[in-house]
């Protein structure tokens, strides 16, 4: 091994701060997070803090009332992570001759600043793709290429803020920047690692914690063609069980129904207004500044009612009328699922109008939400693990069946659930219809 390199990744003043206890913060549960100047100079920034008034999981607080932790908190806890990281793989040969210092702390500050472009609800905005809504990686790049953060990471670090532009969003070319990549956004990544426990921990849920997070770092090297991270045979049992935490994170937390009744809530809210809200400025507000603005925009339209139902007073949900999935209703399931918003809103309006007709009354268009799971699917959860006696290398969904189950098996089509949701005022009644499925199969043939 090349002890030169190892002692330079570990001298990093950051990685050393891990053991010199001095200048720490401390994030929850009982972590402590060492800050130089430098990582100082970037917190303390406007850019930065602003990421203490946007909610991790936004809407989820509707139904777990403590998810209410903060990006910054995150943002922290994922650079730690970073540091755990770096520290264990000092001591692989192949990714010393890799990775120098230089790199090192670009990937430091990537992983610090990984979700600056995050504004409030980010993702169910983004997943509704609507034209003039950039991704929040490239909407972090007018905070990353001028203003104080990019001073800070020339003058204090030495990097161009370029560089961490492309890392963060950019399809990395090369073997150094491949490896970069897959510890910030892959199978086992900093973001992956920090979310499941912390977002757990806040929810009151066991699931996402349920893994090793010492046993998988401890387990950490390069893959067989060494240009991205694998795992030795020691951590396959962390990497499975994290797989299962993500899985029943999802079924259970991220897309439980109440909270997807709120995220449909939000997203129908948000198509009605879109073309009335100026999207740069809207999306570098705090999460409070936010609603209020949308609240604004809504007047006392039909968005105005499905933001106070989230935001206002009184939490006032609309309510589950019905569902479909791979084994419930495979048929519907499969005519609805990733379809495009615009398409699945349309849709929904159709089927108030048929409500309408056997109720006997009015149900509005905004009275009728379809939630279904959108166009872009999650990333499977695969890695190669590294059988030390062997010599060899084997995907762990090869030598997993946990893995190859809820991986390699379309993990979002058994997780994320076409729903069908209405306002408490008209729920009850649509739920006892017995003609529910031929009314249904009238509002999607009117979209033929």
């Amino acid at each position: 091994m090349d002890f030169l390199s190892l002692v330079s990744l570990s001298e990093i003043p950051e990685i050393a701060g891990l053991d010199a206890r001095r200048g720490m913060i401390r994030i929850p549960p009982e972590l402590d997070v060492p800050l130089t100047d430098r990582v100082r100079q970037i917190i303390d920034t406007s850019e930065f803090r602003r990421l203490a008034k946007i909610s991790q999981l936004g809407l989820v607080s509707l139904v777990y009332p403590a998810a209410i932790h903060t990006r910054f908190e995150h943002a922290l806890g994922v650079y730690r992570l970073a540091l755990l990281y770096l520290k264990q793989l000092a001591y692989d040969e192949r990714f010393c001759a890799a990775i120098r210092p230089a790199d090192a702390e670009l990937f430091l500050v990537a992983a610090l600043l990984h979700d600056l472009g995050h504004w409030p609800f980010c993702h169910p905005i983004e997943d509704i793709r609507l034209a003039g809504v950039p991704s929040h990686e490239l909407f972090a790049n007018s905070f990353l290429l001028e203003g104080e953060i990019a001073d800070a990471l020339r003058s204090d670090w030495g990097v161009n803020p370029r560089e961490v532009v492309a890392l963060l969003s950019e399809e990395p070319r090369t073997a150094k920047a491949r490896i970069l990549a897959s510890m910030l956004s892959g199978p086992i990544d900093v973001d992956k690692m920090d979310y499941l426990t912390r977002d757990s921990l806040h929810a009151g849920v066991p699931y996402g914690r349920n893994f090793d997070q010492g046993r998988l770092i401890g387990s950490l090297c390069l893959n067989e063609a060494g240009d991205g991270l694998a795992i030795s045979e020691k951590g396959k049992t962390a990497a499975e069980m994290m797989v299962f935490a993500r899985y029943v994170m999802f079924s259970e937390v991220y897309w439980h129904h109440g909270v997807r009744a709120a995220t449909a809530m939000l997203q129908r809210a948000f198509y009605l207004l879109h073309g009335t809200l100026e999207l740069d400025q809207l999306f570098r507000q705090t999460e409070a500044r936010m609603i209020e603005e949308l609240h604004t925009a809504a007047g006392s339209g039909p968005a105005s009612e499905l933001l106070e139902g989230l935001f206002g007073p009184t939490r006032r949900l609309y309510k589950r009328v019905a569902q479909y999935s791979f084994f419930e209703r495979r048929e519907v399931y499969d005519r609805l699922a990733r379809q495009p918003y615009p398409w699945l809103a349309a849709c929904a309006e159709q089927f108030a109008l048929v409500a309408s007709t056997e109720l006997g009354r009015v149900v509005a268009p905004h009275e009728i939400l379809f939630d279904a799971p959108p166009v872009g699917r999650e990333v499977e959860f695969d890695v190669d693990v590294y059988f030390i006696k062997e010599g060899c290398w084997r995907p762990l969904g090869e030598v997993s069946p946990v893995v190859r189950t809820l991986a390699r098996e379309q993990f979002d089509d058994y997780v994320k659930r076409v729903r069908i949701f209405a306002h408490p005022r008209v729920a009850r009644e649509l739920r006892s219809l017995d003609r529910l499925p031929q009314l249904l199969d009238a509002a999607i043939e009117r979209m033929a």
